[in-house]
């Protein structure tokens, strides 16, 4: 089996970031993964990047985990299979606390770690045949990648037990009806779509993204006295950004008088 690649390519103010093999699989290796990491890295100091676009090339977002290199995992010490997984988590980490949105692009296959990865994202737009999975059970493995995590959090305990344990296939539908999903679209459309969505995020102020991004990351682990001492914080200090300035002094001036 070749290699899955992670192309890096740009489309106006958005990074798109392309996962890509020779059998469509795009199985999320410790290299994509490095490269991810890098990627996002030389976005963040980059103010030329408002928006970051993951997606799979082809007929497939990701497939997850690469039978061949499980396989290999398991002929070695224990502590190698924990390798490709240590990869996928600090990818994972890194969106989480990436400052600028982050849309995962959704087509065909998209299970198992594909599926984590998708979740870390702050929007995931899908085609309406898009194929959800989660197989790991069925092989014998537990899920990685912060989907116990993103799924306990959003959705009820049933359903998250379902479908861990059954390995339920999941719709794209059933996913927008809970909220897991942003937005549906025909397939062949998902990366314009997604680039749409970016598009009026990029027309955003970015320090107030980061801000809200960061607040709800934390929102979680802190108590109410402690989140609202954070949003204090980030409000007084996006008050006194210039772009805020400039953008509340453009509210402030009078319309326009039409001519007659």
């Amino acid at each position: 089996m070749s290699g899955t690649r992670l192309h890096s390519s740009t489309e106006g103010n958005c990074l798109l970031l392309t996962i890509d093999s020779a059998d469509h699989r795009h199985a999320l290796t410790p290299e994509v993964c490095a490269a991810g990491i890098e990627a996002l890295n030389v976005a963040e100091s980059n103010p030329e990047v408002r928006c970051v676009v993951i997606t799979g090339a082809g007929p497939a977002f990701s497939a997850g985990e690469q039978l061949p290199g499980l396989l290999a995992s398991r002929q070695g010490p224990t502590e190698a299979g924990a390798v490709g997984v240590d990869a996928l988590h600090s990818w994972i980490e890194t969106i989480r606390a990436f400052p600028k949105p982050v849309i995962a692009a959704v087509s065909g296959v998209c299970s198992g770690t594909g599926l984590s990865l998708a979740l870390a994202c702050d929007f995931v737009v899908a085609a309406r045949d898009s194929a959800f999975s989660l197989s790991q059970s069925a092989h014998g493995l537990s899920p990685t990648g912060g989907l116990t995590w993103a799924f306990a959090r959003s959705l009820p305990r049933a359903t998250v037990m379902q479908w861990l344990m059954a390995g339920d296939k999941i719709s794209a539908t059933r996913l927008l009806e809970l909220g897991v999903v942003n937005a549906l679209c025909e397939p062949g459309q998902v990366l314009s779509q997604s680039l749409s969505i970016a598009e009026h995020l990029q027309r955003r102020a970015g320090h107030a993204l980061a801000s809200i991004k960061e607040l709800v990351n934390d929102a979680q682990e802190t108590s109410l006295h402690q989140q609202l001492a954070a949003e204090r914080s980030h409000f007084v200090r996006n008050l006194h950004h210039p772009e805020t300035g400039a953008r509340l002094a453009a509210l402030s001036q009078p319309p326009l008088q039409a001519s007659r």
